[in-house]
């Protein structure tokens, strides 16, 4: 009996070891995948930014992605989360990186519009948002970082007072900080207004409606990153004034995300490939590359430069069956891109042939489309925008639901980036978040110059179509925009052009760009585009593909930006000086009146009994505002009067002392009633029918009958008295 206890204690002693064997290599094995983590740290820092608090905290929320946080500010406040895939994406020559920005509706206290009640794709607005946030890291990262990154920000609460996207930026650069991603150079951003000519760090949504600036910049302790600007025509100092003033305020917040805790960051490795390889690729391409980047024709630079590529891979794979063919392509694009940059750098050649300042020649034709409402074919080198306008009636605006609620758009600005703008098979679908971004930035740019809807009723609609594409296809855009707005007869305050400055930079030795193409953007530092008038900046995008731009880089690339716009405006000007006077005869006629708000749903009438009416009589379309604001449009201007008339007539009051054509409606022993104003009878007594005593009103008048009367009286009733007798005495 006693051998048997022994035997089962023995088994039980032996399974136990077993579980306990297997938990331990479990648990190891997924500390070691990166699954299970150590309990990260609490840690909170709050920061004041020009008189806000920013609450920043980690390790509270979201504690299995590599990194999360929250920032709060007033009652805004967003989660940050960044992860990485565990391996580098085998095959890929960037860096996969996919930023998204989500608001939930729930954070402004509203559920979703539409039929289906849940949040559906991101609104223009979380892409623009989202691309702010991927412009201002994405050169922050090492050069070789192959693995699938993803940050992602949610608004989880809106008080509609304090942006989100400052928030969000702060944000997404803590959680990559305290990660174990390489990111190791924190990042803040910064919205910059002007009320009344003073600048206004993070103004609030109210005091952003009377600012004519709207600028974000994003930067590092040391240089700015990314900066997204509209502004209401501001001179080149007001612009370095308020970058200067946002920068001061980066510096401050970079310097609080230094005390988080971090994790230990994960080392990137260079490529690797053989030295004979790399020995014999130079050998050989050196020349080439000298050769091929003086070439000035897009199509043959490209040709040239990939038949060189697929002969040396299969001579050199050849000789060396251990390497790669991505090792090559690696070699052969790090002597293409050095050699396009000394060019530039040390000898001041470009590779077209162009001066550093010089603008690419430039043909501008209007009315070039025959139905159209207003369009313009511009072309500048290689690149080709037909820009239209098509103007439509206050019924057409675009209904915006944002999270602050709805809102109507009156101007609108679609940009499409066809596969044949530059050669390629690629399907149409719906718009990417690069044609979203370009078309925002052409629509701030021109949204400064319109005219008020009180001056100008329409409903505005520009696309830009690109044809050909060799660098800077927003800025034509831009320019190609402002010519149809004039071919429409819009009457805008002004011509807008647009033109793409680059940048190379080694050490302290630079050199700035004037209107760059596409690969002058793809080898060099900076893509910097300026947009404005003669008075002024409307428009401003820059992306940093290194570490950051210096004050002085930036001063130069304004004054420079400003020579190179003044040039395409006298290119403009030239092609047409002014807006055309009146509309196209194929855009619809509209008139604007205010009528009392109180009389709206008089004009609607029972059912919009009366409305339709107008409406069917007139071939009109009328569209009122809650303000009392009315809109008349239709095909024919006689309609359109009538229906104005019409309107007029029925909203009208009638004014005591004035005369008016009334028809008689009813006849009474004591008088008759007319109608003198669409629903506005009033009382003609007996004795005010004639000069001369009347002994029955049907002695005088019947009904039917057109008279003309005199309002004398509206009694405390509000009941109207009119006069034959007093009309006849004037």
């Amino acid at each position: 009996m006693r051998a048997i206890i022994a035997e089962i204690k023995n088994a039980r002693i032996f399974v136990f070891n077993r579980y306990l064997a297997v938990f331990i290599w479990i648990f190891c094995s997924q500390i070691i995948d990166g699954q299970w983590r150590v309990e990260v740290e609490y840690f909170k820092r709050e920061i004041d930014v020009a008189g806000k608090k920013f609450v920043i905290e980690s390790g509270k929320v979201a504690k299995q992605a590599n990194g999360s946080c929250t920032v709060t500010i007033g009652g805004t406040a967003i989660l940050a989360t960044a992860v990485a895939s565990k391996e580098p994406k085998i095959g890929t020559d960037f860096m996969p990186l996919t930023v998204d920005y989500r608001e939930r509706t729930y954070a402004a206290g509203r559920i979703p519009g539409g039929f289906f009640k849940r949040e559906a794709r991101p609104r223009d607005s979380e892409i623009l948002i989202s691309r702010i946030i991927d412009r201002s890291i994405r050169p922050l990262f090492p050069e070789h970082w192959r693995n699938d990154t993803q940050v992602s920000i949610i608004v989880l609460s809106s008080d509609g007072e304090n942006d989100t996207e400052i928030a969000a930026v702060i944000g997404a650069s803590v959680a990559l900080t305290i990660s174990s991603l390489p990111f190791t150079t924190p990042i803040a951003a910064v919205k910059i207004g002007r009320i009344n000519g003073q600048f206004v760090v993070n103004p609030t949504k109210i005091e952003q409606k009377s600012s004519d600036l709207d600028l974000v910049v994003c930067g590092t302790a040391q240089a700015v990153t990314m900066v997204e600007a509209a502004s209401q025509e501001l001179s080149e100092e007001e612009m370095l004034e308020a970058l200067k003033l946002a920068t001061d305020v980066i510096k401050e917040i970079c310097s609080v995300q230094k005390e988080f805790p971090t994790e230990t960051k994960i080392v990137v490795g260079e490529p690797k490939y053989g030295e004979a390889l790399k020995a014999d690729v130079e050998a050989e391409a050196i020349f080439k590359a000298e050769e091929g980047v003086t070439i000035k024709e897009k199509s043959e630079r490209e040709l040239f430069w990939s038949s060189f590529k697929k002969d040396i891979k299969e001579r050199l794979l050849a000789k060396y069956p251990e390497e790669s063919a991505a090792s090559i392509d690696a070699i052969l694009e790090d002597i293409f891109y050095k050699k396009a940059r000394e060019l530039v750098l040390n000898k001041k050649i470009r590779t077209d042939g162009r001066g550093l300042e010089e603008i690419r020649q430039i043909s501008i034709e209007t009315d070039f489309l025959p139905r159209v409402h207003g369009s313009a074919l511009f072309t500048r080198g290689q690149t080709q925008a037909l820009v239209t306008v098509t103007l439509g009636t206050p019924g057409d605006q675009q209904i915006m639901d944002e999270l602050a609620g709805e809102y109507k758009e009156r101007f609108m600005l679609h940009y499409n980036f066809p596969g044949f703008a530059t050669g390629e098979p690629k399907g149409e679908r719906s718009a990417s978040r690069r044609e979203i971004g370009h078309g925002n930035l052409a629509k701030r740019a021109l949204k400064a110059i319109l005219p008020k809807e009180d001056e100008f009723a329409y409903t505005i609609r520009i696309v830009s179509d690109i044809l050909e594409s060799n660098g800077s296809s927003s800025m034509a855009s831009v320019c190609g925009g402002s010519l149809a707005l004039f071919n429409a007869g819009v009457p805008v305050k002004a011509s807008v052009a647009g033109v793409a400055m680059g940048l190379i930079k080694e050490g302290d030795d630079f050199v700035v760009l004037t209107d760059i193409m596409g690969m002058e953007d793809h080898l060099g530092d900076m893509d910097f585009k300026v947009a404005g008038t003669r008075n002024g900046i409307t428009a401003l995008q820059m992306d940093i593909k290194i570490s950051g731009i210096t004050h002085e880089i930036l001063a130069q690339a304004l004054e420079q930006a400003k020579r190179g716009r003044f040039f395409i405006l006298d290119k403009m000007d030239a092609a047409t000086k002014a807006p055309k006077t009146g509309i196209s005869d194929y855009a619809p006629k509209i008139v604007s009146l205010t009528i009392p708000q109180g009389k709206i749903g008089e004009l609607i009438g029972p059912g919009g009994k009366n409305i339709r009416k107008i409406q069917e009589e007139n071939e009109v379309q009328i569209d009122i505002e809650e303000t009392g604001k009315v809109f008349i449009s239709g095909k024919n201007s006689e309609g359109v009067a009538a229906a104005k008339a019409t309107v007029e007539a029925i909203t009208a009051e009638v004014e005591v002392g004035k005369i008016y054509r009334g028809k008689i409606t009813r006849l009474m022993a004591f008088g008759a009633f007319a109608e003198v104003l669409p629903g506005k009878e009033g009382l003609i007594h007996i004795s005010q029918l004639s000069e001369k005593r009347a002994a029955k009103v049907e002695d005088v008048v019947k009904e039917g009958d057109i008279v003309t009367v005199k309002a004398v009286e509206i009694d405390e009733k509000g009941r109207l008295n009119l006069s034959i007798k007093a009309a006849l005495k004037g």
